[in-house]
């Protein structure tokens, strides 16, 4: 059975809505039916059909697979199942993807004016310099008057855009053609160490993946799980291949006799904070609230670093559009002021 795409939001939504019903009394397949009186029709039966396959014993992570579930809320499904917290757990990451595509909604609507403007701005550079800087500068030279600095500007930039859109158009063909052919063949975790080395979006990178490894393991742990155990749910994820590799990894490191804490801290892609939370977590037995305090803290800081670039990429982008316009302007009325003191 496949699902039609779900918009992120309305998986999120529905979602949420279905722990709340759980944490009401009702049992999953009560919850999910209920949720079909608010659906729409096409919606309905998707989730008709797969209260057949609930009521015949698949778990819920599968089902949602199936329709073609965010593999976010997906993991928070199928580790809540593990550990038997599933009402809080999809109503916490329910509202975490809500967040998350709420930023995403909002970044998209504060791009689209900077695009517009730089689209606009582009169009008029051109105008200006293919049409009228040519017909001053031959009058300037009939005239023998110098370009000012602003005609100079104009067309030393014109000379430089092709160059620069070869550059990004290279770019984009190399990092096309290295993710084809090294990067999606690399080991999962070998891919998520070379991400949290980009400049600017690796340490956002590095809370994600703190993140959400410390609230899934602070939900184990608070269902009465052991650190194998946990891990061992963590490896038998196949639908998250990130989570599937880093449990069997860590597995291995505590065969060799490796502490848990230095198990993770070996792994650049999180936090180095993590392995000092789960230290002490472990010295004061209550290392399932460390964890979980410690991923609201990694979330927090996602926001507050998502909200500083939007703060300061966008004045940037738009001094940048008005210095281009204003010197296309002056490139413009400068000469004409020149012509009309000559005369």
């Amino acid at each position: 059975m496949m699902g039609s795409n779900w918009p992120v939001a309305e998986q999120a939504r529905f979602l949420k809505r279905t722990g709340e019903l759980l944490a009401q009394g009702y049992s999953l397949a009560e919850a999910i039916e209920s949720m079909t009186f608010h659906l729409e029709v096409r919606r309905k039966d998707d989730i008709i059909r797969s209260l057949d396959k609930l009521r015949e014993g698949f778990p819920l992570y599968l089902i949602l697979a199936e329709l073609n579930f965010k593999k976010d809320l997906i993991s928070y499904v199928y580790f809540a199942e593990q550990h038997g917290g599933l009402a809080h757990a999809v109503a916490e990451g329910s509202e975490m993807v809500l967040k998350r595509d709420a930023d995403y909604l909002r970044l998209k609507k504060l791009s689209a004016y900077p695009i517009f403007l730089i689209m606009l701005t582009l169009i008029l550079f051109f105008f200006v310099n293919r049409i009228l800087l040519p017909k001053f500068t031959s009058l300037f030279s009939d005239m023998n008057m110098a370009p000012n600095i602003f005609m100079k500007a104009i067309a030393a930039t014109a000379a430089f855009l092709p160059f620069m859109l070869y550059f990004l158009l290279s770019l984009v063909a190399i990092l096309t053609l290295y993710y084809m052919i090294s990067f999606r063949k690399l080991p999962i975790l070998q891919q998520k160490m070379k991400l949290v080395k980009l400049p600017f979006a690796g340490r956002l990178f590095k809370l994600v993946y703190s993140h959400s490894f410390s609230v899934q393991l602070s939900y184990l742990f608070s269902g009465g799980l052991p650190v194998h155990d946990s891990l061992k749910v963590f490896e038998q994820n196949s639908h998250e291949p990130f989570s599937s590799a880093i449990g069997r990894d860590i597995i291995s490191k505590l065969a060799a006799g490796e502490e848990f804490d230095r198990a993770v801290g070996d792994y650049p892609f999180f936090e180095a904070e993590l392995p000092r939370i789960i230290r002490h977590g472990q010295k004061n037995g209550k290392l399932d609230q460390e964890l979980y305090f410690y991923s609201r803290h990694c979330l927090k800081e996602l926001e507050e670093r998502t909200e500083k670039a939007m703060k300061t990429v966008q004045p940037l982008l738009y001094s940048f559009i008005g210095l281009l316009v204003v010197s296309l302007y002056l490139a413009i009325l400068l000469p004409m002021f020149q012509m009309m003191k000559g005369i």
